[in-house]
């Protein structure tokens, strides 16, 4: 069955979220006076990707709201008991550092031009919809998916197919016609699998392995792989 639509994840898929995370508390680090706390500036930046990791998989297991995550990440950051509005209070100066980095991956618009004409488009996300809405706004891309789907509002989040299932019936289309692109090996391209889809897995660090998957490393190669020669048959991965 030919693929009519792909689904995207965003964060570190079109979007550079690991370069803004950083650059955006660097400066948080910076202006807050935080970095004697740490060892190094790199300390800390790795202290907070690895607490970012954790409370968001408690948000993705359904154990906690999406802005309880942010707010526990911020207390066990800056070691202190912080109420819930000196949370978001801190969380906001963050963003504010961390928008101004914002900015999508260079081969994004290039592939979103050339699929525009031959499928549909839409978004699937483990963040939330207000949160993602704003963010594709500002990047200047809101208006090229027709769907826009977050587990904040679903109530479950990828890996689960109950996730890419909303996404296929927000679309009007069946598993086996949409494709999920995605930077995570687990979440993203195995989960779609698992629910019926296409899943291929944006390895842009190029770490390789998983053979099982459809991969490439950047979004170029995109096409061919939605759109394979089948006089040779479809590759199951490139680069």
């Amino acid at each position: 069955m030919a693929i009519r639509a792909v689904l995207w994840d965003i964060d570190d898929t079109i979007f550079d979220y690991a370069s803004a995370d950083r650059a955006g508390m660097l400066h948080q680090l910076r202006a807050e006076g935080l970095t004697a706390g740490y060892g190094s500036v790199d300390q800390a930046l790795t202290r907070w990707k690895e607490l970012t990791l954790v409370h968001w998989r408690r948000f993705e297991a359904g154990g906690i709201s999406f802005e309880d995550q942010r707010r526990d990440r911020v207390r066990d950051f800056v070691g202190t008991a912080l109420t819930d509005p000196e949370a978001d209070d801190w969380f906001a100066r963050y963003l504010t550092h961390y928008e101004a980095a914002w900015e999508l991956f260079p081969d994004t618009l290039p592939v979103l031009e050339l699929l525009a004409a031959d499928y549909r488009h839409a978004v699937l996300s483990n963040s939330s919809a207000h949160n993602q809405e704003r963010k594709l706004r500002i990047l200047g891309v809101r208006d090229r998916f027709e769907a826009l789907l977050c587990a904040a509002e679903l109530g479950v989040a990828k890996p689960a197919p109950e996730a890419f299932h909303a996404a296929c019936d927000a679309l009007r289309l069946p598993p086996a016609e949409v494709a999920y692109v995605g930077d995570q090996p687990d979440i993203d391209a195995r989960g779609a699998v698992e629910a019926g889809l296409t899943g291929i897995w944006l390895d842009r660090a190029g770490a390789g392995g998983r053979p099982e998957l459809k991969r490439i490393t950047g979004l170029d190669q995109l096409p061919a792989l939605l759109r394979p020669d089948t006089r040779f048959g479809a590759p199951d991965s490139i680069g």
